[in-house]
């Protein structure tokens, strides 16, 4: 039974399994809500080309990812993705990005609180690990930049490219030509990209193969939003303003965002003075019509956004505050299709994907 007749024989009973829930109005159809197992706090998600959904969420015991092979209705046991072994003392790991490359391998960016414990400083690191689709564990954990460092993310292409971006006073990468096996020198992807540094990054591959980073700018304290197109090949990068609204701000403002691709370009969500917009871009990184649309949603210092476009042209925008997540799916030309929908969830993070059918899945 696919997913969204499940939802509307559940609905019919009143009653839906391992938690799902869809809302009562004209976007039930197109977007249900999934409890993490466990009661875990969502981070992430993705689908591979064969539709399944891949989560990476937090728990008392770390990280931890499962993988769905019905549209969230029901998942795999969970994996740690921190195997054990010996470690300092106190030392905690936080989800951060997850990506799905060639041949369906999994690959996870992590935080740890090396910062807070006052290891040494190469300590302050990215650190990553991956898992092969028939393989039970993930790989050991690497700290593949070793340098005191935040914002991470994660893309990964089915050639084998995977990128880790991060913030450290600027914008870089280290990438990986040979599916995360190894990854070459830290470099700075342009010297002229001057970041907030206590924000984020966000990254994935465009459908021409170049790399798409979302990051806020903080050059005179005009905190304006960008996306960098990356040619890894010949190391060229374009960079277009995606944020409309200015916002003059002495102080970095703390905010996550996201850039999510799709065929015909990018779907991105940012906060601007607490506001949540989306915009739709081309390949070329461009605004389309539909640039710097206004949400309903309000964002909190690091939590969670996600836009996902579908293949109608509707967007779902989805973000996090004060343990809750909220979201508003908006039609092809740009207006919301019912009210803004609403559902408890633990922790800063927001997680969704485009399930096979089209609808989109929310994790809380």
């Amino acid at each position: 039974m696919r997913l969204r007749e499940a939802v509307i024989a559940f609905a019919v009973l009143g009653t839906f399994p391992l938690g799902l829930t869809a809302a009562a109005d004209d976007s039930a159809a197109k977007v249900t809500t999934v409890a993490v197992p466990g009661g875990g706090k969502p981070v992430v998600a993705r689908t591979d080309k064969d539709g399944a959904v891949h989560l990476l969420f937090d728990s008392g015991d770390g990280p931890r990812y499962a993988k769905s092979t019905d549209g969230g209705v029901s998942f795999s046991a969970a994996i740690p993705v921190v195997r054990g072994g010996s470690q300092a003392a106190g030392l905690e790991y936080d989800g951060w990005d997850m990506a799905i490359g060639k041949g369906g391998r999994v690959h996870v960016a992590m935080s740890t609180n090396a910062w807070k414990l006052k290891l040494p400083h190469e300590e302050w690191g990215f650190f990553y690990a991956s898992l092969d689709p028939d393989a039970s564990t993930f790989s050991p954990v690497r700290n593949i930049n070793r340098k005191p460092s935040e914002g991470f993310s994660l893309a990964a292409d089915e050639k084998g490219n995977v990128t880790a971006c991060w913030l450290s006073g600027k914008l870089y990468a280290t990438v990986s030509h040979d599916n995360g096996e190894t990854f070459g020198p830290n470099v700075e992807i342009n010297p002229r990209f001057n970041p907030c540094d206590c924000c984020t990054t966000s990254a994935a591959y465009g459908e021409d193969g170049r790399l798409a980073v979302l990051y806020r700018e903080e050059t005179n304290n005009e905190r304006d939003m960008y996306l960098v197109l990356w040619d890894q090949a010949r190391n060229e990068t374009t960079r277009t303003r995606v944020g409309r609204t200015p916002w003059k701000l002495d102080g970095c403002p703390m905010t996550y965002y996201t850039v999510r691709p799709d065929r015909s370009g990018f779907a991105a969500a940012w906060p601007t003075k607490g506001t949540i917009y989306f915009a739709r871009l081309d390949g070329r990184g461009k605004s389309s019509r539909l640039a710097e649309v206004e949400t309903p949603g309000r964002s909190g210092m690091r939590t969670g956004l996600l836009a996902l476009n579908g293949p109608d042209g509707g967007t779902l925008v989805a973000w996090k505050k004060d343990g809750v997540a909220g979201w508003q799916l908006y039609d092809a030309e740009g207006q919301p299709s019912g009210p803004p929908g609403s559902a408890k969830s633990p922790g800063d993070g927001v997680a969704g994907v485009v399930g096979k059918d089209g609808g989109f899945v929310l994790f809380r």
